[in-house]
Parts: C-alpha cells; sequence; structure tokens
C-alpha cells in the first residue's frame, strides 16, 4: 500500500523535481553506508528501502523520458 502511494506521488513530479529526489536519495544512501561502516547505523532497514526508493525514481524518470521522445 504505501509503495504505490509512494509511486503515485513520484509520477506527479516533474523530471527536474524527480532529479532533486534522486539526488536527495543518493545523499541519505551515502550517509547510512557511512553509518553502517562505522558503527552507528540503527535503523538497517532503511538501507534497502532506500536503494529501492533510487531504483522507483530512475524507472519513473526513464519512462518519462521515453514518453517524452515517443510524442
Amino acid at each position: 500500500m504505501k509503495s504505490t502511494q509512494r509511486v503515485s506521488d513520484l509520477k506527479a513530479l516533474s523530471p527536474d523535481q524527480l532529479n532533486d529526489e534522486l539526488i536527495n536519495l543518493k545523499k541519505e544512501q551515502f550517509n547510512l553506508r557511512f553509518q553502517r561502516a562505522s558503527g552507528q547505523l540503527q535503523d538497517t532497514a532503511r538501507v534497502r528501502v532506500v536503494r529501492r526508493d533510487i531504483a522507483r525514481v530512475k524507472t519513473i524518470a526513464a519512462h518519462k523520458r521515453a514518453a517524452k521522445t515517443k510524442a
């Protein structure tokens, strides 16, 4: 349920907003990796969620680019 709501929210974003979201997620992923390496990571499941969110954003951005070139 939660991921479908997230997908519909992402589909409503413009390509620039998707790019900003991707940058924010990659920064968060870097911080989580750094915390895991230093042994300070509390929520280990967050690493997986962020990785999948990055994939979602990239997929939606690719679909928008493909639709733009098709039209």
